[in-house]
């Protein structure tokens, strides 16, 4: 007997919703991965101060293990960066992926069996620190091949907003697990998360990644990238504007904020609502970039960091406990937007293969002289007062970022409308993602990625 159905008069079955077709298949797994490693690392980073404090260390032993994990980070990112852009990008990431989890698991197993030493979770730390190095610019060129110009924006808002609420959830689960189960169990679930991300990774389809052709060397690959990087005003300007940017606001959040609540504001508690603020404010900023495409991309990326000043000079005051979480979501917000319009600008200009070498000296422009900038905070505020120190930040914000406004470039480079190429890429990441069974058969496996709050963070 023949049923409507079959003779189509009948109702016809809900499709099944597909993703989007800029949310392919390696977007979705690097997204994936990076909730899980996010999930992981931020409470693992609270968990590494009081496995230190636990084991009778104190703050300066807590800053030797953070800085432990700096310090690789910036010697060995443009290391990364050109092996990123010589090797498979998914085997870089998958290898990082697994050196962290190793020294993860082997900082849980000490600080569990209550046998830890100092120099222990510092090397510990910087075998971890190393591992992002090598990951980090690997992540950024893997994420930015995997997505189409044309919907390149939305695509990295929402990377970076599911990056940063599971950065949140993290670090509020962290402290809750540390309290109730001690800081060694949390490195462990770390360990785990590196684990799943790295199973993820491996998961990676580059195929449609052309074969790298042999280069002269590690040398000579550096060389290219530096002439990409200071060949482009916009580029080299900005980044040297956010060394000094990050690098204040890092030095007025992690060394005034504590004191300012400690001494102006009653405690801990109003500080520690206004990190938050800024973390949903980061997530607002995402929601708002996935519909919103200026024009100008670093135009209206440029003028959002100018709110960056706000933070310092909300302490300096100081704002009350509701004012200052104000401040910082009104911040946050602003620097999402910030972040998503200068990753779609280097998705749009730099040549694919030579995004990880081009990120590389991108992201050691945030980090660099961060170490610095909190190291001199505490002589800055001896010789100067926290006040004066905090316009002081403020007003270096204010005055590198109007100076960045004068750069034509800033100022002109505009979203391009996708190419036909761009479009022949899309209908095939389109593809592969509705006719999964087709592509199973011919996809190309291996891994992907991870980050931290771009230019801002």
């Amino acid at each position: 007997m023949t049923s409507p159905a079959d003779t189509g008069t009948g109702p016809r079955r809900p499709r099944r919703p597909h993703r989007p077709p800029w949310a392919g298949r390696n977007y979705t797994l690097l997204t994936a991965a990076a909730i899980a490693t996010n999930l992981g690392s931020q409470g693992a980073l609270i968990a590494s101060a009081f496995a230190v404090l636990e084991l009778g260390g104190d703050a300066g032993d807590v800053g030797l293990v953070a800085a432990a994990r700096t310090i690789p980070l910036v010697l060995f990112l443009l290391v990364g960066g050109a092996l990123a852009d010589r090797l498979p990008r998914h085997r870089v990431m998958v290898a990082a992926n697994a050196v962290n989890c190793v020294s993860q698991a082997t900082f849980a197993a000490l600080v569990l069996t209550g046998d830890a030493r100092l120099w222990q979770m510092m090397a510990l730390a910087a075998l971890g620190g190393t591992g992002h190095a090598f990951f980090s610019p690997a992540s950024e060129g893997m994420l930015m091949s995997s997505v189409s110009g044309e919907q390149a924006g939305r695509a990295f808002a929402l990377y970076r907003m599911s990056m940063h609420g599971a950065g949140i959830g993290g670090a509020a689960l962290g402290g809750a697990l540390i309290a109730v189960i001690g800081p060694g169990w949390v490195l462990a679930v770390d360990a785990a998360a590196f684990l799943v991300a790295g199973a993820l990774r491996a998961f990676l389809d580059v195929s449609h990644v052309p074969p790298r052709e042999p280069g002269d060397g590690m040398v000579a690959d550096l060389r290219d990238g530096w002439r990409e990087f200071i060949g482009r005003p916009w580029l080299w300007t900005i980044v040297v504007q956010f060394a000094v940017v990050n690098a204040v606001v890092v030095a007025a959040e992690s060394v005034y904020g504590p004191l300012v609540a400690r001494d102006e504001l009653g405690g801990a508690g109003p500080w520690g609502l206004a990190l938050a603020a800024f973390g949903a404010g980061t997530v607002g900023g995402a929601l708002v970039m996935m519909r919103w495409k200026p024009r100008r991309l670093l135009l209206a990326g440029t003028l959002c960091v100018f709110p960056l000043a706000l933070p310092s000079a909300g302490l300096a005051i100081p704002l009350p406990g509701a004012g200052l979480a104000l401040v910082m979501f009104l911040t946050g917000l602003a620097v999402e937007v910030f972040g998503v319009s200068w990753m779609t600008a280097l998705h749009q200009e730099i040549a694919e293969e030579k995004l990880s070498r081009v990120s590389a000296y991108d992201m050691l422009g945030s980090v660099g002289m961060i170490p610095v900038a909190t190291a001199l905070a505490g002589p800055v505020e001896s010789a100067f007062g926290r006040t004066n120190a905090l316009w002081g930040c403020s007003a270096l914000v204010v005055v590198l970022t109007a100076a960045v406004l004068t750069v034509p470039d800033v100022r002109r480079l505009t979203r391009r409308a996708p190419t036909p190429e761009a479009g022949t890429r899309k209908t095939t990441e389109s593809t592969e993602t509705t006719e999964t069974t087709e592509n199973a058969e011919n996809a190309a496996v291996s891994a992907d990625a991870e980050g931290t709050v771009g230019r801002a963070g």
